[in-house]
């Protein structure tokens, strides 16, 4: 039996929420090893004048604890 681990990760990226989500996984596995998946929980985005600046996501990424 497998036991999996949950966080909760903070990422931005100014070209998509994709972009971002990307980051968070890629920040996330520098410290975190064997990572199964991750949930968008939330999507958020900074703006200025009227362009969108910034994408956010807030997501919770799961892994393997050995």
């Amino acid at each position: 039996m497998a036991v999996l681990k949950v966080i909760e990760v903070l990422a931005n990226s100014n070209i998509s929420w994709e972009d971002a989500t990307k980051n968070a996984v890629k920040q996330a596995g520098k410290s975190v090893k064997n990572i199964k998946s991750v949930y968008v929980r939330e999507q958020s985005a900074m703006v200025s004048g009227d362009e969108v600046t910034e994408f956010r996501v807030n997501v919770k990424i799961t892994f393997e604890v050995k």
